[in-house]
């Protein structure tokens, strides 16, 4: 055996479709992870020639060349990123990875790319190996829990077929792992990579192997694998910001606007995610082969946020700069004021989700009989710990809202470092779990008809039961009144938090808190301080909260959910020529019965009485989802495709939870809010509808050789029934003027957009300059829909929130000999995140457009190992969010500046086989 590195196409036959009986194919040998891509003098499918010489592809030609070849030969419009395009890229999770595709936006938080839009749709089904997979309570998998060093690939499935588990109405993600089959024998993969984050000077460390190994024995062959990875990441970032409370937002317009508050916050934390996955591969024979998977994946998180307010609501204004033409203020200074107000929230999270999984397949002639079984199990919870502080009197606030694009304040005349200036405030604690565990069968036929222009005929069963359930519970203790010396508690010394804004605009950047183990390790001593301050204030109600040292989770906070799904589906794949043209594609029907069981409690508290009801709803509802596509090609080049489908989406199991909580507003507890509600709730909506939708696609796809394509798409969705968050105040005849938060479904809706993407390698060029290549891709994406008719009766329409118009990538790429290099630009344009009604007159949050810069650099001394030395987020372009708070003359503050850090990573990589 020997060493050697293999910058390799790692994707196999058996992976290039991700679904139902095409995971069941064996790979050839030419092209299993491990081995050489060798293009020799045949004719492919694609009807593309090569030439008599054997020639090996590496690198990012490999990977550019195995996603183009799962594009082109897919039934579905997908795209796709392979092994080494994961691998290359500076990218610790794979949705970061999905950010390079076109189409795809995801959103970043605490140095962390997290959800994923498809085509400005944040409903996508998740699938691994095909199979269906979710994490905790949800419907969906989190994508960031990937490590990208553990997986083969990933594919997007923009349009659905029958054979496929029902995507949402954004369409599938899958993720794929490998399998011992896939390679040829014992191998070792390994990498282990140092990365350092400039903003908090913090330094860590990731890793992942691979070991695998097959046997021919007497009883056929025989394959194991097992792959391990960690990924850590420190990260804080700094964030200046404005309330979206607008003062006077519904006043004489005469009376200047202004954001009524300011402050800053610290995100602070420690995630790490260990992971595993391994499979046993058995084929006794060319008709029969066997598997069993198994798949944990983890997270853990410290965290703590370092925040700080400073009230604007009462004080006198002076130094008052009005906005040029409007009746916004553009600075001003506020003396008199209520004090400054600070917390150190801590926590830690914790997710653990495991798939068993067993199947195999059967093939006798022109029939393919496949099946597989699984288990899935996902837990997440959470535990917080915020103690709260605030200053002794109150200081004069210089604040201006425009400056570098958003507020910038300081205080005059304050020492933060003096401890005698501050006073405890309060303490807060939460606990809170959800999880989910099911089952899922599924047995699927394939039949090599031949019936004239019918090929192939696919059909099969599914069968998945699922549970869901959330628990939680909280308790405040607010002590202010004793104005107790805050460095009297017993939480060790106190210190200033680091300063990790960049440049010099904001004044106020740090103040004094203990460490957040003077806090986690000292839970016990803060609840019993709670207690004995809050006797001393008479609270026999918050006495009897801060009695148990321990708190349980509270009966009226949680709800369950059990739902089963029965599934039947049929295609036929064709296949004819006409107008010159070789036509193919498919056409079926997926047939979903969901019948499920969801229970919560209905909790008030009123008057300090609180009283819970339990809720229930049942639903049974059946969904019909045909499917058509076709492939034309006029040549061996080119070929268009024209698909109609339709999918539907089912709530979330918390979306749909019947109960409702409902707490009378007590400004005792410390609120200061200017234009209280009687009352504050939330709930859940047992009302909500699937959202549905009817889709059409149109591709035009160019393959001129095998790492050159470009492609056209144009996409239409005409959907009803998109499910967001909504906040709405009402007089309700019980409870007053009550303000509740809760899902809505918006009416009907209209997405459309189209896609440009292109990629090559210059391969004319003369000398060193035929290793340079470019990858390019934009989309442009216009949605709306109705509001729900609950807060707006006028059907009015409005941009989907979450969906920028514009979505945009560029990479370079240079590759030759021992060097691969590659500089990658992503961005995509403003979007709205939320709509409400709280005052009679909309208001709404949003983000500016977002880029980001990232850098790859890759060296292969010998065969034996390749570094690698990566950058992210270079250009370290801050994060804002916006409030508009006029919806009809869009008037808006910058809600918050958000300084992220920027990553440089060095890894080594290497291969034994």
């Amino acid at each position: 055996m020997r060493f050697k590195i293999q910058l390799l196409a790692s994707v196999s036959v058996a992976l290039l479709t991700a679904h139902g009986v095409a995971l069941a194919q064996s790979a050839t040998d030419a092209a299993k992870p491990g081995a050489a891509v060798a293009d020799q003098a045949t004719t492919d499918k694609s009807g593309a020639k090569t030439d008599d010489t054997i020639v090996v592809v590496k690198g990012y030609r490999a990977s550019l060349r195995s996603a183009q070849q799962i594009k082109r030969r897919s039934d579905s419009i997908v795209d796709a990123v392979v092994a080494e395009d994961i691998g290359k890229l500076p990218d610790v999770n794979a949705a970061e990875s999905l950010a390079r595709l076109p189409g795809i936006q995801i959103v970043h938080g605490s140095d962390e790319g997290s959800g994923v839009l498809v085509r400005g749709l944040p409903d996508v089904a998740t699938t691994v190996n095909g199979r269906d997979i979710s994490t905790a309570e949800l419907r969906r998998v989190q994508l960031q829990d990937f490590p990208s060093g553990a997986l083969a690939g990933m594919e997007v499935y923009k349009s659905g077929t029958a054979d496929l588990l029902e995507p949402g109405l954004a369409g599938l993600i899958n993720v794929r792992t490998r399998r011992p089959f896939d390679f040829k024998g014992f191998e070792i993969d390994g990498a282990i990579r140092e990365t350092y984050n400039d903003q908090n000077e913090k330094f860590n460390t990731n890793g992942n192997l691979l070991i695998t190994d097959r046997w021919s024995t007497s009883h056929g062959d025989i394959g194991a694998l097992l792959n391990v990875s960690y990924t850590e990441q420190d990260f804080r970032n700094a964030v200046r910001w404005a309330t979206g409370y607008i003062a006077n937002s519904t006043a004489d317009p005469a009376l200047p606007r202004y954001p009524d508050q300011v402050g800053v916050y610290m995100d602070t934390g420690h995630r790490w995610r260990p992971s595993a996955n391994a499979t046993l591969q058995w084929r006794p024979n060319d008709q029969t082969e066997l598997y069993a998977d198994f798949l944990w994946q983890a997270y853990r998180a410290e965290h703590w946020n370092d925040w700080a307010m400073a009230p604007l609501w009462s004080g006198t204004k002076t130094n008052v700069v009005m906005q040029e033409g409007t009746n916004q203020i553009a600075s001003m200074t506020n003396t008199g004021g209520d004090p400054i107000q600070f917390y150190r929230s801590t926590g830690f999270d914790r997710t653990d989700t495991q798939q068993i999984a067993v199947g195999g397949s059967w093939t006798s002639g022109k029939l393919k009989l496949s099946t597989d079984l699984a288990y899935t199990n996902s837990l997440y919870s959470n535990s917080s710990w915020s103690l709260d502080s605030a200053l002794k009197q109150s200081y004069p606030i210089n604040v201006s809202y425009v400056t570098d694009g958003g507020a910038a304040w300081s205080a005059e005349g304050l020492d933060v470092s003096d401890a005698s200036n501050y006073v405890w405030r309060g303490y807060y604690e939460s606990i809170y779990k959800v999880g989910g565990n099911g089952i899922q069968w599924r047995g699927d036929a394939v039949y090599d008809t031949d019936w004239g222009i019918f090929k192939q005929l696919k059909a099969g069963l599914r069968y998945s039961d699922r549970n869901a359930f959330y628990e939680a519970n909280d308790r405040y203790g607010w002590v202010l009144p004793l104005a107790i010396p805050f460095d009297s508690i017993g939480v060790g010394e106190l210190s200033l938090t680091q300063d990790t804004f960049r440049g010099s605009d904001q004044g106020f950047r740090n103040y004094l808190q203990p460490s957040r183990a003077g806090i986690v390790d000292n839970t016990t001593l803060l609840v019993n301080e709670t207690r004995a301050a809050l006797a001393q204030m008479g609270n026999t109600g918050g006495v009897a909260q801060y009695t148990p040292i321990l708190m349980g989770y509270d009966p009226f906070r949680g709800f369950t959910a059990k739902e089963a799904t029965r599934t039947a589906y049929a295609q036929e794949h064709y296949q004819t020529h006409f107008f010159n043209s070789d036509v193919d594609g498919v056409i079926g029907v997926r047939v979903v019965n969901t019948v499920g069981k969801y229970s919560g409690y209905s909790r008030v508290k009123w008057n300090n009485v609180e009283t819970g009801v339990p809720k229930t709803i049942d639903q049974n509802y059946i969904d019909v989802l045909p499917n058509f596509s076709m492939r034309l090609k006029p040549n061996s080049e080119m070929q268009i495709r024209l698909g109609v489908t339709k999918t539907r989406t089912r709530p979330d199991f918390s979306q749909l939870n019947p109960a409702y909580s409902i707490t009378q507003f007590d400004p005792s507890t410390g609120g200061n809010n200017p234009d209280p509600a009687d009352a504050y709730g939330s709930a859940g909506n047992p009302d909500l509808k699937p959202l549905t939708s009817t889709n059409y696609d149109v591709t035009w796809e160019y393959y001129p050789e095998a790492n050159t394509s470009a492609s056209v798409a144009v996409f239409y969705h005409d959907l009803f029934g998109f499910i967001s968050n909504y906040t709405t105040r009402t007089n309700d005849p019980i409870y007053g003027v009550l303000e509740v938060s809760r899902p809505e479904n918006a009416g009907a809706g209209k997405i459309k957009g189209v896609e440009v993407a292109g990629q090559t390698f210059f391969d004319f060029l003369p000398g060193a300059w035929n290793g340079l290549g470019v990858q390019a891709n934009v989309t442009y994406i216009d949605a709306y829909n109705e509001l729900p008719d609950a807060i707006d009766h006028s059907k009015q329409m409005v941009k989907i929130q979450g969906v920028s118009n514009w979505s945009y990538n560029l990479a370079l790429f240079y590759e030759k000999g021992k060097i691969s290099t590659r500089l990658s630009y992503n961005g995509r344009s403003r979007w709205i995140n939320s709509y409400d009604n709280r005052k009679g007159s909309w208001e709404g949050e949003g983000t500016e457009a977002v880029n980001r810069l990232d850098y790859s650099l890759s060296y292969s001394p010998n065969d034996a190992y390749t570094i690698n030395l990566d950058a992210s987020n270079l250009l370290a372009q801050p994060f804002h969010n916006f409030h508009e708070y006029d919806g009809n003359a869009h008037a808006k503050f910058v809600r918050d500046i958000r300084d992220e850090g920027r990553y440089y990573g060095l890894s080594v990589r290497f291969k034994y086989n």
